[in-house]
């Protein structure tokens, strides 16, 4: 009888056949356990229809590589891959990583790959952004390629987040554990040899106790050493160097040259160097672990604060509920959130009043009172009673989402102080096994019976881990320190771009005044119109727009029938009612239509907008907003520290002048158009200033993408958003000023890394290649200096309060 193929692969079963998966209500074959285990997590993931659509079989798993192909799957991507089809964005972990140079290797790698746009990798958390072309490559190959080289790669979510560096903790807690068992067994061994050699001891007792040696050393070396011979295997593979390479080639050489002095009883062991070179480095390695993951998981612990399950209300008894998956809960859903429970989305409370702490999204310490009408956020904690929410936006729609999101795109960023750092510890690697080569051939010349532990200290020493981690720990913490005080670094490049900035530009509505203006005074222009109809033209007008001045009207009564909207950045916006256009915004927005007919404001020092159809102008409209109340302290302190400050605004002159002076700003330009905006900035980053713009509104969205660092208050509109490389989340300006002075700090602790970095290794070669540092001094020395830099980098806040 013919073999029965594989129901998920087509190639031939064994008879008699022992593993089945039911797919379609059928007890289907399958030839391994591999291809069991892929059928059974797609049927699970209630996938099933997979195996009706696919246009080819799928291949079988290798015995060492994972099959992907259920990742192409639109569904299991939904959670981690965003963008359209020519341009896809999949965000990933890697298990398997150990050095900046990995991330070098990884991204040389995938970047040969046609259809691939964007590969860049976090070496501090194990992310991985891929931008690629989904027309010309699919997902299932490039996580392939990633395993086929030696990194595992998984969705990147907290989940697997937290599964990863538990798996990395354990795996390496139980080398570090056989590394420091065999080191301390192999020391008392070594201890017996030296004494013998003092005394002339030979014969069967030195063979003895060299072969006990052997034997605790090897799985320290088998064992405990594994991870640095797999990169560095996987490295020489791909014909590229990694800090991995020097030290397999220690532990290697030394454990061989050992075992052959053992087995033929001549020359010189160095199993005691081999296991106190194995220990120091995994503890070096478990320690940075530990710190960096401790920095990592602070930023990404925003998903683990959404609860599993909500209560959602029945729409025929509000007053009985279902407990359902929170990827069940859709728009729409009531949802009831008791006190202490966590929202598990966004919305408007629609029943109840309660304080909620939202500390975690806006970096606001103290609690929100919500009442009916009031929008929350997922993710922040319901205090003091019940709630009754109406849900806005659930999963990847969630203000909580997109933060992830952003963090992960400022994640995938790669500064320019990273790169180098990168460009020069693959610059040492070379260079370092160059050195090692000329000391060996002097050694071998001048002294060879001590060649080898010499030439074994100058590779161990000169190891550059520590220039790799000078530059990602420092940059990690101070981005984690501006996300606790409430601005949320979306660019990579922002903490490195604010120790340059020299100056600072405002807008003014939403920015230095509150953003939330009320209507003082209405003051017709015509009876055609009562007032109360005019309030209601101008709300149609801007309902749906983000924009400030919209906020004055989102409350009162709507005007039914406004069509053809309009919105017109810096002037106003036009609509059609009942045949007739309106318009409302600033004087000069009418010009156009009324030419000298243009009526004169009441008052120029004083914010009025006008409303008015193609026919005649109906009414003044003034609108009052308030000064922020940290604004005019910030702006002293900018000053203090010799910050050029400046106002740009598209408010008129006279306003955004007394505004200037109220809070001591001494260029301030009203009536300004964005390209007029940028076009300023433009002019001030070419006669050599680096500027730090602040805005919130749609027609701040040119100036803030070409400012050098750009912030978005909180509550700006999405586009500004987007565009922006920071978000202030709580909208407190004084927070500005403490970046600028973290930034500098962090700065300093760079350099102080990678001066201390390239110092120690400059110092310690000479005195290795001297032959004054064994083996084991050399490999505590240069877990030691790792150490340091990530230490120094951990003590950025209080640098900053000193």
């Amino acid at each position: 009888m013919a073999d029965t193929p594989c129901y998920h692969c087509n190639l031939p079963t064994p008879e008699p056949v022992e593993f089945f998966v039911v797919i379609d209500g059928e007890s289907r074959p399958m030839c391994c356990p591999g291809c069991q285990a892929i059928a059974s997590a797609i049927v699970d993931g209630g996938l099933s229809n997979f195996y009706r659509y696919r246009t080819a079989v799928n291949t079988r798993p290798d015995a060492h590589l994972a099959d992907y192909s259920a990742y192409d799957l639109v569904d299991l991507q939904a959670d981690f891959v965003t963008g359209d089809l020519a341009q896809r964005s999949a965000f990933l972990l890697l298990d398997g990583l150990t050095c900046a140079a990995c991330v070098w290797l990884i991204e040389k790698h995938m970047y040969a790959i046609d259809g691939v746009l964007k590969v860049s990798v976090n070496a501090t958390n194990h992310r991985l952004t891929l931008v690629f072309d989904s027309a010309k490559v699919q997902l299932s190959s490039l996580m392939f390629e990633l395993d086929r080289i030696g990194y595992q790669p998984m969705p990147a979510n907290d989940e697997n987040q937290r599964d990863l560096w538990q798996k990395n903790r354990n795996a390496l807690l139980m080398r570090l554990g056989v590394a420091g068992f065999g080191m301390m067994q192999v020391m008392m061994v070594a201890i017996a040899l030296y004494a013998g050699a003092l005394q002339d001891f030979e014969g069967i007792w030195q063979s003895f106790f060299r072969w006990v040696s052997l034997i605790v050393a090897t799985p320290v070396v088998f064992f405990s050493a594994q991870p640095f011979f797999r990169a560095a295997i996987n490295s020489l593979k791909q014909r590229q160097l990694v800090m991995d390479v020097p030290v397999a080639l220690a532990i290697g050489g030394a454990y061989l040259a050992s075992a052959w002095a053992t087995v033929t009883e001549t020359g010189d062991v160095y199993f005691e160097s081999v296991s106190m070179f194995t220990f120091f480095l995994l503890l070096g390695r478990y320690l940075e672990l530990r710190l960096r993951h401790k920095n990592a998981n602070s930023l990404r612990s925003v998903g683990l604060r959404l609860p599993l399950t909500a209560r959602r209300l029945q729409p025929q008894d509000e007053q009985q509920y279902d407990v359902i998956s929170i990827k069940q809960l859709q728009v729409g859903d009531k949802v009831r959130v008791l006190a202490g429970e966590t929202l598990p989305c966004d919305g408007v409370v629609v029943d109840g009043v309660s304080h909620v702490d939202e500390a975690l999204i806006t970096g606001e310490s103290d609690a929100v009172k919500k009442t009916t009408g009031a929008r929350v956020i997922a993710g922040s904690i319901n205090l003091d009673s019940q709630l009754c929410i109406c849900a806005e936006a659930v999963g990847q729609q969630t203000q909580l989402s997109a933060i992830e999101h952003l963090v992960a795109r400022a994640e995938s960023d790669k500064p320019l102080q990273v790169n180098l750092a990168d460009r020069l510890a693959r610059f040492f690697v070379a260079r370092l096994l160059v050195v090692v080569a000329l000391v060996a051939g002097f050694w071998l010349w001048y002294q060879p019976e001590q060649a080898f532990w010499v030439t074994l200290s100058v590779l161990v020493v000169t190891c550059p881990c520590a220039l790799s981690l000078a530059t990602p720990v420092a940059l990690t913490r101070a981005t984690l320190w501006l996300r606790e005080k409430g601005l949320l670094v979306t660019r990579g490049h922002v903490v490195e771009a604010l120790a340059r900035i020299d100056t600072v530009v405002f807008d003014k509505t939403g920015t230095l005044t509150q953003g939330k203006l009320a209507l003082v005074q209405l003051q017709p222009l015509s009876d055609s119109v009562s007032p109360a109809d005019m309030q209601a033209i101008v709300a149609a007008l801007e309902a749906g727009s983000r924009h400030p001045i919209a906020k004055a009207f989102e409350h009162m009564a709507i005007h039914k029938g406004v069509t053809d909207l309009v919105q017109y950045p810096s002037q106003g916006v036009e609509g059609r009612l009942n045949g007739e256009t309106f318009r409302f915004g600033r004087a000069d927005f009418f010009c156009s239509w009324y030419g000298d007919q243009l009526p004169q404001a009441p008052d120029e020092k004083r914010p009025w907008y006008l409303l008015g159809s193609e026919a005649e102008p109906l009414a003044w409209f003034e609108l009052c907003d308030s000064l922020r109340d940290d604004a005019p302290e910030t702006i002293r302190r900018l000053k203090k520290r010799g910050l050029k400050v400046l106002l740009l605004s598209g408010d008129r002159q006279a306003v955004v002048s007394q505004l200037a002076h109220r809070v001591a700003i001494d260029e301030a330009l009203g009536d300004l158009l964005p390209k007029q905006k940028l076009a300023r900035v433009q002019q001030l980053q070419q006669q050599g200033h680096t500027i730090l713009m602040v805005g919130d509104g749609i027609n701040d969205v040119p100036v803030l993408a070409g400012a050098d660092v750009s912030v978005a208050m909180a509550g700006a509109t999405d586009l500004a958003q987007v565009n922006a490389d920071t978000l202030l989340t709580h909208g407190r300006l004084g927070v500005l000023v403490e970046s600028l002075q973290l930034a500098l700090a962090c700065k300093r602790t760079i350099k102080q890394n990678l001066t201390w970095a390239i110092a120690y290794n400059l110092i310690a070669l000479p005195f290795a290649a001297m032959g004054w540092v064994p083996p084991y001094v050399a490999a505590a020395g240069m877990s030691l200096s790792s150490l340091v830099v990530v230490i120094n980098a951990m003590g950025l806040d209080r640098k900053l309060k000193r």
